[in-house]
C-alpha cells in the first residue's frame, strides 16, 4: 500500500532538514549548504542571510572564510543557469550533471550571435579566443573582466541584438565568454570587491582557486547523486519538482529517479517519491519561526508551493516567479518582511499565529535587524509586499 505523508509531515521535515528548527541548527556554513544541497547565490545576501537563519552562530566572517580562504563552498553556475555556492564536494556534480548541457547550449546560440560579424571558422576562433583569456588570466593570477579584454582584445568583438528593432543592443562578447568559460569549468569567480553585498567579482582559473580543479565525472553518474541528495533534503516530492529545480530534460530526470528505485508515497492525492531507506516519520521538530532572505533554497526549493506558500503567493513572489523575504512559523509561509534604510527590519504577517509565535517572530526580526546593522539589503528582484513594507 503506497504511504500518505500529509502536509504537516512535510512541513516536519522541511524543519528539520533544512535546520530551521532550534533543536536542528548548523554548527558550519558547509553543513548548511551540505544539508540544502546548494544555497543561492544570484543575490549575494541571499548566501549570507540563509547561513544566518540556520547557524547556532551566524557569522558573516566564518560564510567568508569557506567561501574564500578555506574554499569549502564554491560559487558556480549551476541549475538553471542560476548561481550557487555548493559544498566543494558538490561542485563535480553539478558541473557534470547541469552545467555542461548549458555550456553547450549558450556556446551554439553564441556562434549563431557572431554569425553577423563575418569571422570566419567561428567555432574555432571562439575556442581560441577562450583560450587566450585563459592565458591572460593565468598570467594574472586573477582579474576583472575589463583587465582581460585588455590582454585579449577579441574580448571586445561587438555583436547587435534585434538590429534595427526599436529594443536593438549593442555590446561586447566579453560577459558570454567569460560565462562560457565558467560553465565549462574553466574559470571562478573568486572574493568581490567591497562587502559581502557585491557582485563585484574578481576571476581565477579554476585550478588555481581550487588546487587539483573540479575532477571529471560521467554526467548520468552525477545526475544520479544530484538526485539523491536533492531528495534527502526535498523530499518526498514531485518528479515536476526535481525537474524544475535542477533544469533537467523529463528524460534525464527519469533515468536519475529510476536509478534511485524511490518509493512512490501519496503526498495528498499527487504522486510523490522519497528514497527507499528515507520513508520513517519525521520526529516533530517542536514551534519554530524564522526569517528568510529572498531566494532562499528552501522556499525555491520546489515548482510546487501551495502546501507551504499557501495563499500568499501574490504577496511575495515577483512575476518571473522569485520569491521575497518571508517570514515562516512551523512549515509555512505567513508573511513577509523588508530592511529599511534606517536599519529596521520591518514584518507583515499575513495571517493570524497566535500571541507566542507573533512575538518569536517580532524577536527573530529584532536580532535580524542586529546582526545586519552598518549594511541595507535590497533584494536583487523586488516583490510587491517587499516594496510596500520599504516605502
Amino acid at each position: 500500500m503506497t504511504r500518505r505523508i500529509a502536509v504537516a509531515e512535510r512541513r516536519a521535515r522541511l524543519a528539520r532538514r533544512h535546520r530551521l528548527a532550534p533543536v536542528d541548527r548548523a554548527a558550519s556554513p558547509v553543513e548548511v549548504a551540505e544539508s540544502l544541497v546548494a544555497l543561492h547565490a544570484t543575490d549575494p545576501a541571499t548566501v549570507h542571510l540563509a547561513a544566518a537563519a540556520r547557524l547556532r552562530e551566524p557569522d558573516v566572517a566564518v560564510v567568508e572564510r569557506a567561501l574564500y580562504d578555506e574554499r569549502t563552498l564554491v560559487r558556480m553556475l549551476g541549475m538553471r543557469r542560476t548561481m550557487f555556492v555548493v559544498p566543494r564536494d558538490v561542485a563535480p556534480l553539478v558541473q557534470a550533471g547541469c552545467a555542461i548541457d548549458i555550456e553547450r547550449k549558450q556556446r551554439a546560440l553564441l556562434v549563431q550571435h557572431l554569425g553577423q560579424t563575418g569571422i570566419p571558422d567561428l567555432e574555432q576562433w571562439l575556442r581560441d579566443v577562450e583560450d587566450g583569456t585563459v592565458r591572460a588570466l593565468k598570467a594574472r593570477g586573477s582579474a576583472r573582466a575589463q583587465d582581460l579584454a585588455d590582454d585579449e582584445p577579441r574580448l571586445r568583438t561587438e555583436i547587435v541584438m534585434a538590429e534595427g528593432k526599436p529594443y536593438e543592443s549593442r555590446g561586447y562578447i566579453t560577459n558570454r565568454v567569460l560565462f562560457l568559460l565558467a560553465v565549462s569549468g574553466r574559470i571562478m569567480r573568486g572574493r568581490p570587491r567591497g562587502s559581502w553585498l557585491s557582485t563585484q567579482y574578481e576571476w581565477w582559473t579554476t585550478e588555481d582557486w581550487l588546487p587539483g580543479g573540479l575532477p571529471e565525472l560521467d554526467a548520468d553518474t552525477a545526475r544520479v547523486e544530484l538526485a539523491r541528495r536533492w531528495l534527502r533534503a526535498y523530499g518526498p516530492a514531485q518528479m515536476s519538482d526535481l525537474r524544475w529545480w535542477t533544469g533537467w530534460t523529463a528524460a534525464q530526470t527519469k533515468r536519475a529517479l529510476a536509478a534511485l528505485e524511490p518509493a512512490e508515497v501519496d503526498l495528498d492525492g499527487i504522486p510523490g517519491v522519497l528514497l527507499p531507506d528515507d520513508t520513517e516519520p519525521e520526529p516533530d521538530p517542536g514551534p519554530w519561526v524564522a526569517l528568510l532572505p529572498a531566494l532562499d533554497p528552501t522556499a525555491m526549493g520546489w515548482a510546487e508551493r501551495t502546501w507551504f506558500v499557501g495563499a500568499h503567493r501574490a504577496a511575495l513572489f515577483d512575476r518571473s516567479g522569485n520569491i521575497g523575504p518571508t517570514v515562516w512559523c512551523d512549515g509555512r509561509i505567513v508573511g513577509g518582511w523588508a530592511h529599511r534604510a534606517d536599519g529596521e527590519v520591518a514584518v507583515r504577517l499575513l495571517e493570524d499565529v497566535g500571541t507566542e509565535s507573533a512575538t518569536a517572530v517580532h524577536a527573530e526580526a529584532a536580532r535580524l535587524k542586529e546582526w545586519m546593522k552598518g549594511v541595507t539589503v535590497v533584494p536583487r528582484f523586488r516583490t510587491p509586499l517587499e516594496r510596500e513594507l520599504v516605502s
